[in-house]
């Protein structure tokens, strides 16, 4: 083997069209003879190509609707000899196999199958055998053989046989192999996720995980790890999908966050009324709905003010100009929504470094899928926590009963609870939050810290009292002790929510008559670490 290998002859056959042309064109302008099949050979020979067919290297046609046509000792021994082997090049020369230099393929589009909801019967048709076998002999072979699966990679390639003369590095055909290994992979990763949920199977034996580079960061969650943004390809708005209109390059915290605002803003339909969601270090400091996204906006940042400086910003309908001109009051570092109107884009455009990012619609928080979490040596794969309790599913057991209005609020506090990391606590008035409190090793210190941001709050604002007075109070899992619930009743809360199942829900019960409070039950808890 020698670093640099030319390229004489070249096998195309690529489902995705694009580029097709230009890089046939390139490539017969150097002399490169052209091999190719079925839809393939025809575009090249449309654009006046000179294109010899796979089957006349084969000796045989595409048979059987297509799905055999490559797999022959032609085409997989012209890809995997080596050419300095005098073994390999006596093998070629007696049975008229002839080197294949560059392989250009990808794949049926399977994953844009599935995508479009299509049958079992269709899908198993869109999976790619010839392809993906041709795609791992020549990264094999990358010694001599270059192969190209991204149509990204197209003009790389034409640089670096202009660089050459006509020759590839080794260097470089050997990033373009990792590149076809992991494009198999995250192939064959798409068909067995498909083929497990068709099957139902909730824990297969083996899981395996794919993801395309969407941008490499400036680093991690501190400046000495090194990071990267991955997407999975699926089509849920969000952050991965997401335009960016203005602002600087997303760090590795902003997408972090980013996509904990969005998924808890999305909880709340456009048609249902304006909210916001403000999100600090993944947790939300501040949520509401309002009559206008600005009011929305204004009670959610009424809930921690200090907090939501350099904070995330979610809305779930367009953003007009009025609230644009509130959120740039003052320092925020990403705004996701729906969409953006001209006058907020106007107004956010004299903010250069505040990253404005549309989604075209909210995520189905209803809709299935995994989440799943690195742990030393192995992955936590889990359901989506999709789960929602409705009104008439909640149960009354104390003898104040919530008003209508206690129980709107009950059920806005418990949809903000799913998203707030455990022990959570947050209290909400009048579909407002007015105290969070997140990720504490003790339930009532959870609940005293929501409790004392109020009070802060209430000082900033000039209230009389804090805003708890008077609020309900949602807790993401069952109160083991009454003494949680007793925190919440001396901070003001007149209402509460909570799974229940606690060896002590009577003790709980009790203190909660006692305290003349309303607790609704769930059964249902939402801890999220």
């Amino acid at each position: 083997m020698t670093d640099l290998s030319p390229v004489r002859r070249a096998l195309i056959s690529v489902s995705d069209k694009t580029g097709l042309i230009d890089l046939g064109q390139a490539l017969a302008a150097r002399g490169v003879e052209l091999l190719s099949t079925g839809g393939s050979a025809a575009a090249l020979r449309d654009a006046g190509l000179e294109v010899r067919d796979v089957a006349d290297v084969t000796g045989f046609p595409e048979m059987m609707d297509g799905r055999v046509k490559t797999l022959h000792p032609g085409v997989h021994g012209g890809l995997l000899a080596l050419r300095d082997n005098p073994e390999h090049v006596a093998a070629m020369e007696q049975h008229g196999i002839g080197a294949i230099d560059l392989l250009v393929v990808n794949l049926y589009p399977f994953e844009a199958t599935v995508a479009k909801g299509a049958d079992y019967e269709t899908c198993i048709e869109n999976i790619d055998i010839g392809g993906p076998a041709m795609i791992r002999a020549a990264a094999k072979n990358h010694g001599f053989v270059s192969v190209l699966v991204d149509v990204a990679d197209y003009a790389p390639l034409l640089d670096e046989l202009n660089a050459n003369d006509g020759q590839t590095t080794y260097a470089f055909r050997q990033k373009l192999a990792q590149t076809a290994y992991a494009r198999t992979g995250a192939y064959d990763a798409a068909v067995s996720a498909w083929m497990a949920g068709a099957l139902e199977l909730a824990a297969p034996r083996r899981r395996v995980f794919a993801g395309t580079l969407a941008q490499t960061l400036r680093y991690g969650e501190n400046p000495h790890q090194t990071a990267a943004f991955y997407v999975d390809g699926s089509a849920r708005p969000g952050v991965a999908t997401a335009q960016q209109l203005q602002g600087k390059e997303l760090s590795y915290n902003n997408i972090n966050d980013t996509d904990a605002a969005f998924e808890l803003v999305s909880e709340f339909a456009p048609e249902d009324g304006p909210a916001c969601a403000i999100i600090k270090h993944a947790n939300p400091c501040g949520v509401a709905r309002g009559a206008t996204l600005k009011e929305a906006y204004g009670r959610a940042f009424d809930c921690d003010r200090t907090s939501a400086f350099g904070g995330i910003i979610a809305l779930n309908q367009v953003l007009d100009g009025a609230t644009a001109e509130a959120i740039s009051e003052i320092f925020t570092e990403v705004v996701i929504a729906p969409g953006a109107d001209d006058a907020a884009r106007a107004v956010f455009a004299r903010k250069k470094n505040l990253r404005l990012l549309v989604t075209g619609g909210l995520a189905d928080t209803a809709a299935g899928g995994l989440t799943y979490r690195q742990v030393s040596g192995g992955m936590l794969v889990q359901d989506r926590d999709t789960g929602r309790i409705s009104m008439d599913e909640l149960r009354v057991v104390t003898k104040v009963k919530p008003t209508e209005a206690q129980m709107r609020d009950l059920l806005f506090a418990w949809t903000v609870a799913k998203h707030v990391k455990s022990n959570a606590i947050i209290y909400v008035k009048d579909g407002a939050t007015v105290g969070v409190g997140a990720g504490q090793m003790s339930r009532v210190d959870s609940t005293r810290i929501a409790a004392r941001k109020s009070q802060d709050m209430a000082e900033v604002m000039g209230l009389p009292a804090p805003l708890t007075q008077g609020s309900v109070v949602a807790s993401d899992a069952f109160f083991p002790f009454a003494d949680g619930l007793l925190t919440a009743a001396e901070a003001g809360a007149r209402a509460v929510i909570q799974p229940g199942g606690s060896m002590r829900d009577d003790d709980v019960i009790r203190a909660a008559d006692e305290a003349g409070i309303a607790m609704v039950l769930t059964g249902m808890r939402h801890f999220r670490h």
